[in-house]
């Protein structure tokens, strides 16, 4: 996703919100009583170093695109990680942590120019440009973790284009950076990136190209065994790791009557999904990408704590239900589709829609595209190469309803 794109999803957000709630910022739709009764519900989050840093960081990080509220909550929770924080301004940044800004970890995300996350480039200085600027518009004066944001096309790129890198460098001689790392998309059959590999390929070659400090990377309920391995071998070189994509359907679980109707009582998809991933993974952290205060209490309240019954057959049928129905965005498919339907990316919108809640921005996004699902032949040719089965042409289908 371009700038241009993340800065209207924030005019959006902002202009769609309502009033101003006096000293939390835009789109604040609960009263400091109300987040400060979530906050308590969920209580002091725990800490884990992030790879080989010393950096200790919230199990699960928070994000700038939530709702102001949320954050404001997950602040007095502790979270000190916040993921995307370019998305604030002056006028949304918190003064939480403008006032205590060396007790929270920032971070920037910074996409490719002259194109999109497929065709554009790297450019030392427009990304040096971008992250000054960004430092002084947020109000943060400084980033502490500089994110190339969707990652490297292949091994090769890892090893030959330094351009990222020599901006980071530039900028941390200045203060104005801190930190670097890393998030990957997987480009493996990607018709517009000749040479693309796959994100487990890349991320073990910047693992040990070792400049980075750490990645965030898809990683839900049903991972292979593969990158379970990568987590271990990240864990061994001292190197961060974060998921991203956690949810993996679970928004759609909680509109399915059929699905919770059988589920475990005492839990739900969010709070086992927090269990989860803060215990039983080789994780240093997480973020779940949530919508209101109340998703927030109803998932931060699992962090760090034990697995119960409930919530191991929770993410049992968790498991089985995302195999069926959430593509996770592999890519293996898309080397073998005729007509290059860019199916990852069109099925990561849906997840925006359907998922998080985001129809607005998985709109905009689709329509971006060059080809969107109804250039599906539904000729079969990706159905084998599919390692969860998913008849592709119908989700495809399915997706173009919903975002065209």
């Amino acid at each position: 996703m371009s700038r241009q794109h993340r800065m209207g999803r924030r005019e959006f957000m902002i202009a769609s919100a309502g009033a101003v709630a006096a000293g939390l910022g835009p789109a604040c739709a609960a009263s400091i009583q109300e987040i400060e009764q979530a906050a308590d519900k969920v209580g002091p989050l725990p800490r884990r170093k992030l790879g080989g840093t010393g950096r200790e960081v919230t199990a699960l990080v928070g994000s700038a695109t939530w709702a102001t509220d949320a954050v404001e909550a997950g602040i007095r929770c502790g979270i000190n990680f916040w993921h995307k924080a370019d998305e604030w301004d002056r006028g949304s940044v918190p003064q939480a942590i403008l006032k205590n800004r060396d007790a929270h970890y920032c971070q920037v995300c910074v996409d490719r120019v002259g194109g999109n996350h497929e065709t554009g480039v790297l450019d030392e200085e427009a990304h040096y440009q971008l992250v000054k600027r960004l430092a002084r518009d947020t109000g943060l004066r400084y980033f502490d973790d500089m994110q190339f944001h969707f990652g490297y096309h292949s091994v090769a790129e890892v090893k030959s284009n330094r351009a990222f890198i020599r901006a980071f460098e530039r900028l941390k001689k200045e203060g104005l950076v801190r930190h670097l790392c890393h998030s990957q998309h997987s480009y493996n059959g990607n018709s517009k990136v000749p040479g693309g590999q796959s994100a487990l390929e890349i991320l073990t070659a910047v693992v040990a190209d070792g400049v980075y400090e750490h990645a965030q990377f898809f990683y839900s309920y049903g991972e292979g065994e593969a990158m379970n391995q990568f987590l271990a071998l990240a864990r061994r070189k001292g190197f961060g790791t974060i998921a991203m994509k956690t949810t993996r359907g679970a928004g759609r679980m909680q509109q399915d009557r059929e699905f919770m109707k059988d589920f475990p009582p005492g839990t739900t998809p969010y709070h086992a999904l927090a269990r989860w991933l803060t215990t039983r993974t080789q994780l240093d952290a997480a973020v779940i990408e949530i919508n209101n205060l109340r998703q927030f209490v109803d998932t931060y309240s699992g962090a760090g704590k034990a697995m119960r019954a409930a919530d191991e057959r929770a993410i049992e049928q968790m498991r089985a239900y995302a195999n069926r129905e959430v593509c996770r965005l592999c890519n293996e498919c898309m080397a073998h589709c005729k007509e290059g339907v860019p199916i990852a990316d069109i099925l990561r919108y849906e997840r925006y829609a359907r998922d998080y809640g985001e129809g607005y921005r998985a709109r905009q996004l689709y329509a971006q595209l060059d080809k969107q699902a109804d250039a599906c032949l539904a000729c079969g040719t990706c159905l084998p190469h599919c390692p969860q089965g998913l008849a592709i042409p119908d989700k495809l289908a399915g997706a173009h309803q919903i975002l065209g």
